[in-house]
């Protein structure tokens, strides 16, 4: 009897262990844009389901364009804190300050919002970019919406074009660091190609989006 107890006990517990769980954000490899919706900023970044290498991928191509495809979705940080991407880009923006209003276009960025609500001023945003010339990791705000709206080069020149690279990040570690606060949810994730401040031209590829507990 005892030994069966030992037994059931172990199992149970081995039971309890939670296992890896996944939010599906942007589900490209399936063709489905359903849940996405479209946001312009200046002219129209060009947004459409390709197949590359046997799979569906997001294609986006701007001309001195600057619109997103963006989805609501409320995500707790605190089961699923990782963000996972994979992103290519055919070419990146030279001579330009990123820094600055004139030269705040990437070839490639992912971010994700936190909603103020009413309190529009409280909204926040991180913007993980392709950088055409800062260093790897570095951060700054955004030259329109300021502190509000950080900006954190995950990949920068010396990352070849052309080549699909996958990201990785711990969301929550991300917005402590940068804001100072412990944020347990995010509200939306968006996806922008931009080239409407320089006037350039940038493709770029992006796949399948999903936040992960590990």
């Amino acid at each position: 009897m005892n030994r069966f107890i030992f037994v059931l006990l172990a199992s149970l517990s081995m039971s309890l262990v939670a296992e890896p769980h996944n939010t599906i954000i942007g589900e490209f490899s399936t063709g489905n844009l359903s849940p996405w919706e479209s946001k312009s900023f200046d002219g129209e970044t060009l947004y459409t389901l390709i197949e590359q290498g046997g799979q569906k991928v997001l294609k986006a191509e701007s001309n001195a364009s600057a619109s997103g495809m963006f989805r609501e979705i409320r995500i707790d940080l605190e089961k699923t804190p990782y963000l996972n991407w994979s992103w290519l880009i055919e070419n990146s923006l030279g001579g330009i300050n990123e820094q600055s209003k004139d030269g705040d276009d990437f070839p490639a960025r992912v971010y994700v919002v936190v909603s103020g609500g009413v309190l529009f001023w409280r909204t926040k945003a991180i913007n993980y970019v392709w950088s055409n010339n800062r260093v790897k990791e570095s951060t700054w705000p955004n030259p329109f919406a300021g502190k509000n709206a950080m900006m954190m080069a995950i990949r920068t020149p010396a990352d070849k074009p052309g080549t699909w690279l996958k990201e990785k990040r711990n969301v929550r570690t991300d917005l402590k660091n940068l804001f100072g606060k412990d944020i347990r949810y995010i509200d939306a994730v968006a996806v922008m190609t931009d080239t409407d401040n320089s006037g350039k031209h940038a493709q770029a590829l992006y796949g399948d989006i999903f936040f992960s507990s590990e």
